[in-house]
């Protein structure tokens, strides 16, 4: 009798808490969100009380946020070339000093207005540098089976912060002083860092010649340019958080001026909010195998439109503490089903950077939004504005149809690392370049239809990974005779193209091949622009015939 293997448990909303370093790391991480919705609130109260300008009040927002649109993908580029510990430990010391600074000036009665803007500006850019790296470090610390489990929790984390932080923050400032919730929110950033610098991380062995920062740059855009499963997530990433943000932006709107009631009203819906962002990371981690991403974001959306017009005609305060408990439900599930599906589908050489540009749309949507909606609801109503809101984003369900979320769980993306380096004579300066490759293909007439869609999938692989042109020329005097080319800045980055193909890259690649019908494999040549040409473009070959590369 054949002894059976037993299926492996599993995978729940639990699982990843049995993982020490993700449970180390998510409380540590919860400790520090809190400081932070503790560290918002004060920031803008003392702001309040040093100021008789609404401008600056208004300016902490933007304190906040512009770093985000400064230094995300800057930061993304930093994460994937530099060691992602040491830049954790960085930020998170970096914040820490910061908030105990500004606490300890506070308690001294030494800040002013400005001061406390410029301080919020500094943690702005330390958050802002440090959240790419936060999320590209979760897919480290678990099996992938379990990531989208674990980017829940991190979603959890922060809407727990939402709920009690302000809380904790308003109960500090009354009884004691702004100046402490500072303090507080320094030494929360210390326990994140004390749990970083005991992580054990294992050593990366580098792939290829390394990257400088602006060719990281313009790498991360181009593979978001040339991979449809990542821009569609962006273009419903826009769409989504531009009509979201009306609640956002309206919803103390709703409660002074239309319902006219207090601030504490205020709080609690919130914290209504934050409640049922908690319940929807268990329902999902219920739901999990029954509702698919693309499902999930479009019953989210429904759900965004239905409190927008809640909250225009609604005028039951409790029926709207409902509708926002459900808005948190629909909040977590669309949001972690957006970053998951781009983590999913990103390999690890450019996954910080991809995840920055996610954050930079996101953001946009976001602050345009803020702008939009206000701007309607002063000329228009409020009522109108959030009307139209629910309306843009019933239109942008229809945005599933063109940029529909397809399941990436089985992907593949390990380096397939499967093409020889080509023979050369002599040392190549990884700098040495343009380099030009070109594959001798030889296919039947018969063939060509389906060749030419094989190898338009390969183009676009070829543009993703690192090529600034590429396309494909029959020869008018043997028409069997197909040669694919494609053109690189550097023979660096051609041997990083060798690195960055993948596993999954490998079933266009072989669908490709199999309609070469030549007696030998395809023909692989290499040019090299001719070193100190001047004013002349002149290449010298190296061949080969391996395989295609």
């Amino acid at each position: 009798m054949t002894p059976t293997t037993a299926p492996a448990p599993r995978a729940t909303m639990l699982t990843p808490f049995t993982i020490a370093i993700f449970r180390a790391i998510w409380i540590a991480g919860l400790v520090s969100n809190v400081g932070t919705w503790m560290q918002n609130v004060a920031g803008v109260w003392l702001v309040t009380t040093l100021t008789t300008s609404a401008l600056l009040v208004a300016m902490m927002q933007a304190a906040t946020s512009l770093p985000a649109f400064l230094l995300s993908m800057p930061a993304g580029a930093m994460a994937d070339l530099v060691d992602r510990r040491r830049l954790l430990l960085f930020t998170q010391g970096f914040m820490a000093v910061v908030a105990t600074v500004l606490g300890v000036l506070t308690l001294m009665d030494n800040v002013s207005a400005l001061g406390v803007l410029g301080f919020t500006f500094l943690l702005g850019m330390g958050a802002a540098l440090n959240s790419p790296i936060w999320q590209a470090v979760t897919t480290e610390l678990v099996p992938r089976p379990v990531l989208p489990f674990a980017i829940t929790l991190n979603g959890v984390s922060n809407n727990i912060a939402r709920a009690i932080g302000p809380a904790i923050g308003g109960v500090i400032i009354a009884y004691y002083s702004a100046g402490w919730v500072f303090v507080l929110n320094g030494v929360s950033f210390l326990g994140t860092w004390a749990v970083v610098y005991f992580w054990k991380r294992e050593q990366e062995v580098s792939s290829g010649p390394a990257e400088n920062f602006t060719g990281a740059l313009r790498a991360g855009l181009r593979y978001v340019q040339y991979s449809p499963a990542i821009y569609g997530v962006l273009v419903r990433t826009f769409a989504f958080s531009f009509g979201a943000t009306a609640m956002w932006a309206l919803v103390s709107v709703v409660i002074a001026r239309r319902l006219h009631l207090s601030s504490g009203h205020y709080g609690v819906m919130l914290s209504w909010l934050g409640a049922g962002a908690v319940t929807g990371a268990f329902l999902m981690g219920r739901a999990g195998s029954r509702l698919s991403f693309n499902q999930r974001v479009l019953l989210g959306v429904l759900m965004f439109a239905g409190t927008n017009v809640a909250l225009a005609l609604v005028s039951q305060i409790y029926l709207l503490y409902a509708v926002m408990f459900f808005s948190g439900i629909a909040w977590l599930m669309v949001m972690t089903s957006f970053s998951t599906t781009v983590q999913l589908n990103v390999p690890k050489w450019v996954q910080a950077r991809v995840i920055s540009v996610y954050m930079l749309v996101f953001q946009a949507g976001m602050s345009l939004g803020s702008l939009a909606w206000g701007e309607l609801a002063d000329h228009l109503s409020l009522e109108t504005s959030l009307l139209i809101a629910a309306g843009w984003m019933l239109v942008s369900t229809l945005l599933a149809l063109p940029f529909p979320m397809r399941p990436a769980e089985g992907l593949d993306l390990a380096p397939a690392e499967h093409w020889p380096d080509p023979e050369t004579e002599g040392e190549i300066d990884p700098d040495d370049g343009p380099v030009v490759v070109m594959i001798e293909y030889h296919v039947e007439p018969a063939d060509w239809p389906a060749f030419r869609a094989a190898a338009e999938q390969l183009k676009r692989l070829r543009l993703r990974d690192g090529a600034l042109r590429a396309g494909m020329f029959a020869d008018v005097a043997h028409p069997t005779r197909l040669t694919e080319f494609y053109y690189v800045a550097t023979w660096g980055e051609h041997q990083r193209q060798h690195h960055r193909f993948t596993k999954e890259d490998q079933v266009v690649e072989a669908q490709v091949l199999s309609f070469h019908s030549g007696p030998e494999v395809p023909r692989v040549s290499h040019f090299l622009a001719f070193p100190n040409a001047s004013n002349v473009e002149m290449a010298t070959p190296m061949q080969t015939q391996e395989s295609q590369r």
